[in-house]
């Protein structure tokens, strides 16, 4: 238990330190593009820095699925709570690119922002792992901090895994406006958890290219071009095809109109004067 506790005192530290330059960022830079860019990257390094630990707990603690997967859902919720917006995910920026809503540049700058507080995670994870807090960061010290393969299926399997986790978020993004306030992020926390049950022993069910950049890619077994495949091609393609249905391909089926949900009410309104005409 000691080491559980030791681990819990880590993600307190992880979620204390991000949301201190949350407050600071706000206090100082809101509004602007620049608290935009701040945001972004205290709160990747928050998600990064909470699932080194918990990977290494789970991997090494030989924690029982009921407490490993309360763990990742309470600290999913922390996360949807304090992250204000952000989305810690290139995908995320990729999509408002493809809806008009941000630029490329713009969406370029908040992806480096994103990796580069992805390593910045992996810093702080070796940090505080060197000081030797619990017997599990005392072992995993003596193995010089290496992790090895993250995959426990074939390279089409894990990457059809991390489409699909990627894909069931992304519809539970979607619709999560249908809830009450309160509930979506206990529901968005809920599905995270449950594609983390799903297809955790198979490929991690990273489904982030930047979460999985700092926890998977440093692991031995299989090579760079290998974890792009898996960890970056499958989210992309598990968004992108989400998107592609519940907006394109559903309304077309049903009749509807298929300007995605984030087109003023205004330009709706001109396409349909214009079929009238």
């Amino acid at each position: 238990m000691t080491d559980l506790y030791v681990s819990l005192a880590v993600l307190g530290a992880a979620v204390l330190l991000s949301e201190a330059v949350r407050r600071t960022a706000a206090a100082r830079l809101f509004p602007g593009v620049y608290w935009i860019y701040l945001l972004e990257a205290a709160s990747t390094f928050q998600l990064c820095s909470c699932t080194h630990e918990l990977k290494l707990l789970g991997d090494t603690a030989q924690l029982g699925p009921p407490v490993g997967l309360t763990l990742t859902y309470v600290v999913t919720v922390i996360h949807l709570t304090t992250f204000r917006g952000a989305t810690c995910n290139p995908s995320g920026a990729l999509e408002s690119v493809c809806r008009g809503t941000s630029g490329v540049g713009a969406a370029a700058v908040l992806v480096a922002c994103q990796f580069a507080a992805a390593v910045a995670a992996q810093f702080f994870a070796a940090a505080v792992w060197s000081l030797g807090l619990s017997d599990v960061h005392v072992r995993h010290q003596r193995f010089g901090f290496r992790c090895f393969d993250p995959l426990g299926g074939t390279l089409l399997e894990a990457a059809a895994v991390e489409l699909g986790c990627a894909f069931a978020v992304q519809a539970a993004a979607m619709h999560v406006h249908r809830l009450d306030q309160k509930l979506r992020a206990h529901f968005i926390a809920a599905v995270i958890t449950a594609m983390v049950y799903a297809g955790g022993s198979i490929s991690g069910a990273i489904f982030n290219p930047v979460l999985a950049f700092s926890v998977q890619f440093p692991c031995s077994g299989h090579t760079y071009l290998e974890y792009c495949f898996v960890y970056w091609l499958g989210p992309v393609l598990g968004v992108a095809s989400c998107i592609l249905l519940f907006e394109k391909i559903i309304p077309f089926l049903s009749g509807e109109s298929t300007i995605g949900p984030d087109v003023p009410a205004v330009h709706k309104q001109k396409k349909k004067k214009k079929k009238t005409r």
